[in-house]
């Protein structure tokens, strides 16, 4: 009788949804990326999830961020993307963590009990814990490079971060991670050069903000999706 993973059992066999349903993946940052991601590991039957972040829904969130909804605003991103993923896959496990991930706190965390790590957060610290961290544990992981002011979802690439080029997140991480011994790591990243906002309407968000001086990338709801799935 046909149930709601038929059809991805088509492509991958009944082994293939068996696998999933005892994998365990924890992803790091739920916004544009990882929301995306989040949404097609339930989809796909996901057995565990564990989502780390500490931020909460707002307003400017709506256009891209999947978990993002009038009805969620101020919520936890991962309450908001737990919530979600049960009403899509009822059995899925979810261990929700409000916080920021760090090298400091990294204890927290027992990476040998993941069967894959998603890294879809934006520091450079955080990223380079992450990795190290996975890497330690022989544990897989794919990590996501710059995708705000990017418009073209056709250049993004999944490839070694040693093969990447024209991401200045990639290139400050190719040198950390040269010089930590990293020698392989698979990410996902955009071809595509950056766009150069609207300096008048930086500006205008930025009073919004409160005056913070700090990188506010533009983005759309193409390309972190698409880097996501």
């Amino acid at each position: 009788m046909p149930d709601q993973f038929s059809r991805t059992e088509l492509l991958l066999g009944s082994a293939g949804i068996e696998k999933l349903h005892r994998s365990r993946v924890a992803v790091f940052g739920i916004g544009g990326v990882g929301g995306y991601a989040v949404e097609a590991l339930a989809r796909s039957g996901i057995g565990t999830l564990d989502l780390i972040d500490n931020d909460t829904v707002s307003l400017t969130n709506l256009n891209r961020q999947i978990i993002a909804l009038h009805s969620t605003i101020g919520q936890y991103k991962v309450d908001a993307a737990a919530a979600r993923v049960h009403d899509i896959c009822p059995e899925t496990a979810v261990n929700c963590y409000r916080c920021f991930y760090l090298p400091e706190s990294a204890a927290e965390f027992d990476f040998s009990q993941y069967d894959y790590v998603i890294d879809a957060i934006d520091t450079v610290k955080g990223k380079i814990g992450i990795i190290m961290q996975a890497q330690a544990a022989g544990v897989p992981v794919i990590s996501s490079m710059g995708t705000g002011n990017k418009l073209d979802p056709s250049a993004l690439r999944v490839t070694d971060i040693y093969s990447t080029k024209g991401c200045p997140l990639a290139r400050v991480m190719r040198t950390e991670l040269r010089k930590r011994g990293v020698r392989s790591l698979k990410v996902v990243y955009s071809e595509e050069l950056p766009q150069r906002p609207d300096p008048a309407l930086y500006e205008v968000l930025m009073a919004a903000e409160g005056g913070v001086r700090r990188s506010i990338p533009g983005s759309t709801a193409f390309v972190p999706p698409a880097a996501g799935l």
